[in-house]
């Protein structure tokens, strides 16, 4: 799933061309999923196949699902037409969502069994290699998710296809379907070194069933002659032993502080999602290397791998040397308040990206730049607008117009001139003979997505001319004419301008991320040595400014959160849990990632807020009331022994048998006098009736 998901936000926006905010919700839907099968994989390999053959199975179901979106990805399929669009994308989201829907019940199933069938290959006496193999188990991942928020970007950030060339979301997800095989054979090759446990019947089910008969033997007598006991689960007593009812108490006693939980992994599963989007509106260029914005996520392993250790070893022994009572729920405390930290950084940063991005015009209005492509001055009136144009310049910005205005060049007669509304166009004044004459081009009405910089020339030379890229044309271009935009990567960008006789004029721009340019060739653009003073310069989106670097400390914020929250929540489920119910709180912490996913999708659609700033303060308020609630719920909380506690039930179970054998004795011994009781007066009426 690692793999998958450091680039499918990416996916969803630029491939199926969804909106930013269906992209997060079906995002977050498909992680809330991964989260829920566990529930399902556990129940199947206990009660039914047992861990190998679960893990085999689902692995399978998991590897068919990475084919399936891989397989969706190729735009070639539908690309009737070449031009590197799929015609038929109705086809790849049918193809995206049964891809998804069986890498979550992949995934998802195996979760709790692989690091519980790793547990089963040692002996009770082989503790410390037990803890061992869990440290390489949890670093095995950490290190994959590494890999994957580098490797995987990269894959998607190559060009591949049949008919043109397109962003490679096939190698994306088609490279780790392949790995996936690989992995499997040699898990089934080991097959006869493994210890496998058979299943023994689902513990999860039977504690659902005596919380079942409690509640339901509770509302039976319900009546106020019936006496109270001390706890609601006492009611089961009459079906289940004290043991098991005892463990289900304390495994409730840990899942009713898990009910804000959920909240902290609305805000750490959005890393994914909300900073990875936040990302690609920013400056990924590191000088030794460019970033792409989904490996930003390459932070949160790293300082994992980092931070984990350095808790271990420094933090928490000086917190103990200082007399400090730092228990477990204080730390999952401080982990949340972390993360909620985390997202008013998240939150910073967006504002300053808001004040970097252009203020494009609502459904009301126009907006329109002016180019004077003439060798002279012009003084140009634009409705209430009035103002000066060099030869071969432009209007520094756009300017606004809420209605049809009218034009005047050098005091000549106004015509009048209407711009579609909720666009940006460039009127561009020219000489058309004799005259002055105006041709309107239509603009870039948004970013340019990816990190992507729109590119377009424009002809004011007495002949047309072609352009190339490198190796590729972007076409002929007629005199006052302009050539579609093309999208460029960031870096030193190579262009050649040609004549009709073939002359040549080679220039090289070099090019940040997410910008706009026009580049107009003037009237006066001669070929030969320094040909590219000549031509203009007109910045029409300015490129992003605020640096990728700024999102790191929140990414090292919501990380030092995760690694108080998370491995303490662990630990410390793991120590209050009985002997034979660990799976169940495991079952339940994975249950509260899953509701966070959800939360996300309730919040953002109850909220519909403009601003993504105002999205994460209301994220980070949210938590933060949360994180309170949890506080004053851990200072009511009683810390237990579970191994205590089930000695004293274990040392109590014979008594009780042999109560309930006295008790069942003595019911049989009453049933059996009542039946001779009823035999002696069935004789009595007989001789009665006889006489």
């Amino acid at each position: 799933m690692l793999f998958l998901v450091a680039v499918l936000v990416l996916y969803f926006k630029y491939f199926l061309n969804w909106e930013d905010d269906f992209a997060i919700t079906i995002y977050h839907t498909f992680v809330a999923l991964c989260y829920l099968t566990p529930i399902l994989g556990a129940i199947i390999a206990d009660s039914w196949l047992g861990k190998f053959k679960t893990i085999i199975y689902l692995s399978i179901v998991y590897a068919v699902g990475q084919v399936v979106m891989a397989v969706s990805a190729i735009h070639d399929i539908t690309d009737t037409n070449k031009d590197g669009v799929p015609d038929s994308m109705t086809f790849h989201v049918a193809l995206s969502m049964v891809g998804l829907i069986l890498i979550a019940l992949g995934t998802g199933g195996i979760k709790p069994c692989v690091a519980a069938f790793g547990g089963d290959q040692f002996d009770e006496d082989q503790e410390k290699q037990r803890g061992t193999f869990f440290s390489i188990f949890y670093l095995s991942i950490n290190a994959g998710s590494l890999l994957s928020t580098i490797i995987t970007p990269i894959l998607r950030a190559q060009k591949c296809g049949i008919h043109s060339k397109q962003q490679c979301y096939p190698l994306a997800f088609g490279v780790p379907a392949a790995l996936m095989v690989v992995a499997l054979i040699v898990f089934i090759v080991g097959s006869g070194m493994y210890t496998k446990v058979p299943p023994a019947g689902n513990i999860l089910v039977k504690v659902c069933k005596c919380v079942g008969f409690a509640v339901s033997n509770r509302f039976k007598h319900r009546s106020s002659t019936f006496p109270k006991r001390a706890h609601w689960m006492d009611w089961a007593e009459e079906k289940y032993d004290k043991l098991l009812i005892a463990q289900v108490k304390m495994v409730l006693k840990v899942l009713f502080l898990y009910l804000p939980l959920p909240m902290f992994w609305t805000l750490f599963d959005q890393q994914g999602s909300r900073w990875t989007l936040q990302a690609t509106t920013m400056n990924g260029d590191f000088g030794l290397m460019v970033i792409q914005p989904d490996q930003m996520q390459t932070v949160n392993p790293i300082l994992i791998l980092v931070l984990v250790p350095i808790m271990d070893s420094i933090v928490y022994p000086l917190i103990s040397k200082c007399k400090l009572n730092f228990t477990p729920l204080r730390r999952m405390t401080v982990g949340m308040f972390f993360a909620a930290v985390a997202f008013v950084a998240a939150a910073l940063v967006q504002l300053q990206i808001d004040n970097t991005l252009p203020k494009f015009s609502s459904s009301t209005e126009s907006q329109a730049k002016f180019i004077n492509m003439v060798d002279g001055t012009l003084h140009i009136t634009a409705g209430p607008e009035k103002f000066t144009l060099d030869p071969f310049t432009a209007t520094q910005d756009y300017l606004t117009f809420d209605e049809p205005f009218e034009m005047s060049v050098n005091a000549s007669r106004p015509e009048s001139i209407t711009l579609p509304h909720g666009n940006r166009t460039t009127l561009v004044i020219a000489r058309e003979g004799f005259q002055l004459g105006y041709r309107i081009f239509q603009d870039f009405n948004t970013k340019p997505d990816q990190g992507y910089n729109a590119i377009r020339f424009l002809n004011g030379f007495r002949s047309p001319l072609s352009v190339s890229v490198g190796t590729e044309s972007i076409g002929n271009i007629n005199t006052n004419d302009m050539s579609p935009y093309v999208k460029l990567s960031h870096g030193t960008i190579s262009f050649t301008i040609e004549n009709l006789l073939g002359n040549q004029c080679s220039f090289s721009r070099k090019l940040g991320f997410g910008s706009s340019f026009t580049y107009f060739i003037p009237s006066t653009f001669a070929m030969g040595e320094n040909c590219d003073q000549h031509i203009r310069e007109v910045e029409d989106i300015k490129p992003n400014s605020i640096h990728m670097a700024w999102q790191i400390p929140q990414y090292f914020l919501m990380t030092t959160g995760e690694v108080v929250f998370s491995v303490t929540g662990l630990e410390f489920s793991y120590s209050q849990a009985p002997s034979n119910m660990k799976s169940v709180l495991q079952a339940g912490w994975l249950l509260t990632v899953a509701v966070g996913n959800i939360i996300v999708l309730i919040v953002a659609e109850a909220a519909q807020l403009p601003d993504k700033w105002a999205e994460y303060i209301l994220f980070a308020s949210l938590l933060v009331l949360v994180c309170i609630i949890f506080a004053v719920m851990a200072m009511f909380y009683t810390y237990t022994d579970p191994a205590k506690i089930e000695a004293q039930f274990l040392n109590m179970e014979p008594e009780d048998k042999e109560k309930k054998n006295m008790e069942k004795d003595k019911k049989g011994m009453a049933d059996e006098s009542g039946k001779s009781s009823d035999f002696s007066s069935d004789e009595e009426k007989t001789k009665q009736s006889k006489l």
